[in-house]
């Protein structure tokens, strides 16, 4: 079956629940040493001791689509009878250049198939056309699948924050770990 990516206007999809979670076995252990003359960081794939899964409902502010703090946002994505099956959502960051992934989700049952690889593509696209420098996009130290394929489609470890959704995220392992493809 082919699916076709179309715009998801605001007017139709504004707060709409983008419902992300992922069951993982591994994370990237995110270490930080500070010494005399500098800091030695290190990101070391490690295993859980039993899995790990993340759900939209644990969170008390789930993703939803045209968040008001994003700027310049731009939604697209897989609609089935009404339902959304799979969205990118992009927000250009006008002071530094660069377009930020602010979303990117793929219905499991549509997973696979190189849904997630032609959503990327869109991103990448709407890069070269605002003329940005970077796409840039985040996603956890625990989500190791989320980490492999943007790492596939081409992106580099650009950095990480360590008390982004809390302030004991090194001892969660779930560190916040930037990463961006460079236009």
């Amino acid at each position: 079956m082919e699916y076709q990516i179309i715009d998801l206007p605001r007017e139709e999809w504004e707060n709409t629940i983008v419902p992300i979670g992922y069951t993982t076995g591994e994370y990237y252990d995110i270490t930080v040493e500070q010494k005399a003359d500098g800091f030695v960081m290190g990101m070391k794939k490690q295993n859980f001791p039993q899995p790990v899964t993340h759900t939209p409902q644990e969170y008390d502010f789930p993703d939803r689509l045209y968040e008001p703090h994003w700027e310049k946002v731009r939604a697209c994505g897989i609609v089935q009878d009404g339902k959304l099956m799979a969205a990118v959502e992009t927000s250009l960051e006008g002071w530094s250049n660069r377009l930020r992934v602010t979303e990117l989700w793929v219905d499991e049952s549509l997973r696979g198939k190189g849904i997630g690889s032609a959503l990327i593509k869109t991103a990448k696209e709407r890069a070269r056309r605002e003329g940005c420098r970077a796409l840039i996009l985040e996603t956890q130290s625990c989500n190791t699948n989320a980490i492999g394929f943007y790492l596939h489609e081409g992106f580099t470890l650009i950095g990480f924050d360590a008390c982004a959704y809390s302030n004991n995220d090194l001892t969660r392992k779930e560190v916040r770990v930037e990463l961006g493809w460079f236009l």
